[in-house]
């Protein structure tokens, strides 16, 4: 971790590397077991609206500062389509709401924006295929805590979103929670080097699968190792205009802006992207450098990320074969103003850092740049072997498994560079379900939350207060 904020952390942190500073595992998970009395574990189970509670329309029109305005009505059109779909675009919500619940002062790397849809398998730079969080956009030192309520309500609204009743999502909720608290224990007692090098791979997949949906799950595990990202995504994205190679239009989701359509943009562009190559190491630039700049274009992606400048940047190789790189506008984490500021106070640098703190194998392109006004941006590959979960197509069982599955690599993420997963494993316990059940109840009722912050969206949209772009 970056920095520690803890109070437990802060009195018995190491000055140095003398064995009389060293905290044994059981003296933390001691530590952490004494919080329940600070924290009942049964805290975690209430949720109810606070006087004063800000406008959530309020809370969102601040985060539209900065964006490119006319792409905020997507964003709210895609909002508009269910409260789960509103949920995924209103982390800045969530944050002040989660500021004000019971914590234990626990801080590790957080992702800020945990829910369902931001986990799912990716390539590593090996090219195997694993199962974890891919999204990053609003990771920042925090609660612990926060992650994981995050999570479990996103469960319940899945479960609502396909037609599970709320019992079935309450017991969804509560295996996320569960896996999360038995795997934390897990890894606390590791060494490490082995939670850094631990990861959730195919056939850890596999093994919690249902049996009726591993057939359908390994085809899509096969057709993801056989994908080289950019080569399949070019025909899709690019194509020749006037004998030369161009990012196809398709407004307005994919669009050359005017900026973009100047004589001298290309050569702006190297200089710009020159910054963003001094933020890899040496290895990679000198991968870098074997492709050349051929255009770049905007390209509206995600819910809560529309309107932010996201480009995808084309490149080719000298038997031009395809690289493309997808360059994102990063601001200030959704976190920032409850949990502290970021130790970067770059926010392409602290998004990529906190990739790297938290996965087990990060993209090989992964860097930053400073843009055009002075905006922050960070760098990947646009897509690399990526399999999205369809929570549309899961029934009860599935979206259970799934839930643990995700419950599973975000213990691993928050105890990958933590000292305090003993402490947060001994406030968790390892015999009681109290905690579990618990958050599956907050679940429940910040899933109303979310559903009452969507209607009042509808209502202002229906009354034109805030415009809406329906895609068809």
């Amino acid at each position: 971790m970056d920095r520690a904020s803890n109070r437990f952390e802060a009195k018995t942190k190491p000055t140095g590397g003398t064995a009389a500073h060293i905290i044994s595992p059981d003296d933390r998970s001691a530590a952490g077991k004494a919080l329940r009395d600070k924290v009942p574990r049964e805290q975690y189970g209430r949720w109810k609206s606070f006087k004063g509670r800000p406008n959530p329309l309020e809370i969102l029109h601040k985060s539209d500062a900065g964006r490119v305005q006319e792409l905020v009505p997507i964003r709210y059109g895609r909002m508009l389509q269910s409260p789960f779909a509103f949920y995924r675009g209103s982390a800045g919500i969530m944050a002040a709401d989660l500021a004000r619940t019971p914590s234990t002062g626990l801080n590790v790397q957080a992702c800020g924006d945990c829910h369902l849809l931001n986990f799912g398998g990716f390539a590593t730079p090996e090219r195997h295929i694993i199962f974890d969080i891919n999204d990053f956009d609003e990771t920042s030192p925090a609660p612990w805590e926060w992650d994981v309520k995050r999570l479990a309500a996103s469960v319940v609204l899945a479960a609502r979103s396909i037609g599970l009743s709320d019992a079935k999502g309450r017991d969804c909720a509560a295996a996320a929670a569960r896996s999360y608290r038995e795997r934390m224990r897990e890894f606390s007692r590791m060494d490490p080097l082995a939670v850094w090098y631990t990861n959730v791979g195919t056939a850890d997949v596999m093994k919690i699968a249902p049996k009726n949906a591993r057939k359908q799950l390994q085809r899509r595990i096969d057709h993801a190792a056989k994908d080289r990202g950019s080569e399949l995504d070019f025909p899709k994205l690019a194509g020749s205009v006037g004998g030369q190679i161009r990012i196809t239009e398709q407004p307005p989701l994919i669009f050359h802006p005017e900026t973009a359509r100047a004589p001298d943009v290309l050569s702006s562009l190297e200089s710009i992207l020159g910054t963003y190559r001094e933020s890899l190491s040496d290895d990679r630039r000198q991968l870098f450098d074997r492709y050349r700049l051929v255009d770049a274009a905007i390209k509206v992606v995600g819910v809560g990320s529309v309107g932010r400048r996201c480009w995808i940047v084309l490149m080719m190789s000298e038997a031009d074969s395809p690289l493309f790189l997808q360059v994102k506008e990063a601001a200030q984490s959704v976190l920032e103003p409850y949990a502290g500021r970021s130790a970067y106070r770059h926010h392409g640098q602290r998004v990529v850092m906190g990739q790297r703190l938290m996965q087990p194998a990060s993209d090989i392109f992964l860097g930053w740049l400073t843009g055009s006004h002075d905006r922050q941006f960070y760098v990947r590959q646009l897509r690399d072997a990526k399999i999205k979960p369809l929570i549309e197509t899961f029934d009860a069982n599935l979206l259970e498994v799934y839930s643990t599955a995700c419950g599973w690599v975000l213990a691993r993420a928050h105890a990958k560079v933590s000292e305090i997963s003993a402490t947060i494993s001994g406030y968790l316990g390892s015999s009681s379900d109290e905690f579990d059940r618990a958050v599956s109840r907050f679940a429940v009722d910040y899933a109303d939350q979310a559903e009452r912050d969507h209607a009042v969206l509808k209502a202002a949209v229906r009354k034109g207060k805030v415009k809406a772009y329906l895609e068809e």
